[in-house]
């Protein structure tokens, strides 16, 4: 893979994904109650994951933490629902195939050869969600 992730595309596998910088390995399990990946100190409610590449890098690319981003293979043991916060809000529909679950999810295995977006990119993200944050519009519906 040489070029960087494409919005909305569903990965060729169909599996789930999970972005982060959390140093994970095949069998462990996500539980809600756990400190936000994107905002800290705050415990989520929700463990969030996608069925686009592009999403799961941009989780892996902007997560809190030192270390490499990771983008984990995932089984959900449990329910989902779209994730609120980009579904309908930003994006009509659900076209970032972005859900969420208040139950377990296992790392069935990671991606390892992943590419990301471009460093102009995930600064002009960060200086968004920046700009979200000051004005007080960085709300996450968890």
């Amino acid at each position: 893979m040489t070029a960087g992730p494409i919005p909305f595309e569903v990965h060729e596998s169909g599996a789930l994904f999970h972005g982060t910088k959390a140093d994970l390995a095949v069998g462990d399990v996500l539980v809600p109650g756990r400190e936000s990946n994107f905002a800290a100190g705050r415990i989520m409610n929700h463990v969030y994951l996608t069925a686009t590449l592009d999403a799961a890098t941009w989780g892996a690319e902007l997560a809190a933490g030192q270390g490499r981003g990771r983008i984990y293979i995932v089984e959900p043991l449990g329910t989902l629902e779209d994730d609120p916060n980009v579904t309908d809000k930003k994006f009509p529909g659900n076209p970032t195939r972005s859900y969420r679950t208040t139950e377990p999810v296992k790392v069935v295995g990671e991606l390892l050869d992943w590419v990301g977006h471009s460093r102009d990119q995930v600064q002009a993200m960060r200086n968004g969600l920046a700009a979200l944050q000051q004005s007080g519009e960085a709300v996450i519906d968890d």
